[in-house]
């Protein structure tokens, strides 16, 4: 499903507005969602409103006359006079036919819910003075929130919390969700996220345009290899993972079995000679070969069932690791770059990018979590609170010519195009070592298979997250791709393919 930034919808507005749907009728269409999803979250008791001066506030007073009049006790706190009003706002103000309480905090009382109906998306300054009152005193008072499109204090694009944020227990939101929806730490203020439908017909975003996605089945299902009856392991790709040195082999074998897992017809292990033993033992199904130098690594890509490799974790930093990365590069292979293989780079970052963009090949994907982000990209680091990590991935994504994949709870995925992808699938048990290793082997697995670049990077982390949520609480690493079955199941499911 598309994501649309603040800017975004409301150019959904406008389309919808000039193609004849007046303002006030989509106002109506959302107060009536808002006060729907009232009833399902609490039956009933009384129930209170912050209203706003904006258009949010407006959505609250259609909310609160079309609860009224279903015989809810409902009260509203307006945060302004309610002459000062304007437009659609005030015309749904002039539909409560009720006096307004102050906008004190005292005024809260003990409603069984409150609607959060204060502050829109597109809140751009930290709340200050008595609003940030009146938001303290909503979180502290201990009535579940719903939240009218986004909590109040969180801005829809950035997800940013601006100086204090409400804490919803649900949010409902109009058309399509918002970046804000997915990102932390906007999420976390949510709760749970439901969309409503307020008449603004789909079409308009044929004219916006759209690049952002949620990362679900909905977007990449096309795009997910579905083996066919007659084929063979030798049409699904071959991935070469390298090892590191005989003290850290683990973290490649993790990823090579995620990638075999996701269906790459072959995985083989590129192991030193000294680690060679180790791995060899430790492996069945998928292969080994000894190599040591970039030399050999390179003579071995003249083999070109060898489609795709990955090169980072175990791999070890320096400047082996670098000549292995320009290696696969120069042979054209697809390519997944992760933890190591990052690293390597840190003090030439350019380096990398100057030698992906002269593969001519798009399908390179760089996997850094927080910690590695910074060494490729250090004027995009999550140091500055106002650009978002949306922002900041897309960029990598443009300066890099690759595939970026910041990994997170939030995990974004970004193509040199803008196309940008955000996962909210992910369970916190994921945070664990080795999880990041298979990750890596998923998606080296995929575009094995011949999955674009941006397509296999979206689809390895919405798997990496269903197989942590099939393996559940206290998993390791190795769950994940004892797991991953189940998952491929999952997918064929929602895609109506038989198994």
């Amino acid at each position: 499903m598309e994501v649309l930034t603040n800017a975004e919808m409301q150019r959904a507005d406008q389309l919808s507005i000039a193609a004849g749907t007046p303002g006030f009728k989509l106002m109506l269409s959302a107060g009536q969602a808002v006060a729907e999803a009232a009833n399902a979250l609490m039956e009933e008791g009384p129930i209170l409103i912050v209203a706003g001066p904006g258009n949010n506030g407006g959505d609250g007073f259609v909310a609160a006359a079309e609860l009224a009049a279903q015989g809810r006790e409902v009260s509203v706190i307006l945060m302004c006079e309610r002459d000062h009003l304007q437009g659609d706002a005030a015309s749904a103000a002039r539909g409560w036919k009720h006096p307004v309480l102050p906008f004190n905090p005292q005024a809260i009382g003990k409603p069984a819910l409150i609607i959060d109906a204060l502050f829109g998306a597109g809140l751009s300054r930290a709340v200050e003075g008595e609003a940030r009152a009146m938001i303290e005193a909503i979180n502290a008072n201990g009535a579940p929130v719903l939240a009218v499109d986004l909590p109040s204090g969180i801005n829809g694009t950035s997800a940013a919390a601006l100086g204090v944020a409400v804490n919803a227990a649900e949010t409902v939101t109009f058309f399509r969700k918002k970046p804000a929806h997915l990102l932390l730490p906007g999420r976390m203020h949510c709760g749970r996220v439901r969309v409503a439908d307020i008449g603004i017909e789909s079409h308009v975003l044929d004219e916006i345009g759209p690049k952002i996605f949620e990362n679900d089945p909905d977007f990449w299902g096309s795009a997910f290899p579905v083996p066919r009856i007659d084929g063979h392991k030798y049409a699904r790709g071959h991935v070469l993972a390298v090892s590191g040195d005989a003290a850290a082999t683990g973290a490649a074998r993790l990823a090579a079995r995620g990638a075999l897992r996701a269906g790459a017809g072959l995985v083989t292990l590129a192991s030193p000679r000294d680690a060679l033993a180790i791995n060899a033992a430790a492996l069945t199904a998928v292969m080994v070969r000894p190599v040591d130098t970039a030399i050999e690594f390179a003579e071995l890509l003249g083999d070109k069932r060898y489609n795709t490799c990955m090169i980072g974790p175990g791999a070890g930093v320096g400047e082996r690791t670098c000549d292995f990365v320009h290696s696969a590069l120069s042979a054209q292979r697809h390519l997944v770059l992760d933890a190591d293989a990052l690293t390597s780079f840190a003090a030439n970052p350019e380096r990398l990018f100057e030698s992906i963009k002269s593969s001519q090949d798009a399908a390179v994907v760089l996997t850094p979590h927080e910690g590695e982000f910074p060494r490729l990209f250090s004027d995009l680091s999550n140091k500055n609170p106002g650009r978002s990590k949306l922002e900041r991935v897309r960029s990598a994504a443009e300066r890099a010519g690759a595939v970026v994949l910041l990994k997170g709870p939030d995990t974004t995925i970004a193509a040199p195009d803008g196309r940008a992808t955000i996962a909210a699938n992910a369970p916190p048990w994921l945070a664990t070592a080795g999880a990041g290793d298979v990750l890596a082997g998923i998606i080296a697995g995929l575009l094995a298979q011949g999955v674009p670049a941006f397509e296999a990077a979206s689809i390895g982390v919405w798997m990496h997250g269903e197989a942590g949520s099939e393996a559940g609480p206290g998993l390791i690493a190795e769950d994940l791709t004892e797991t991953l079955p189940a998952v491929h199941r999952r997918i064929y499911n929602a895609l109506g393919v038989e198994y």
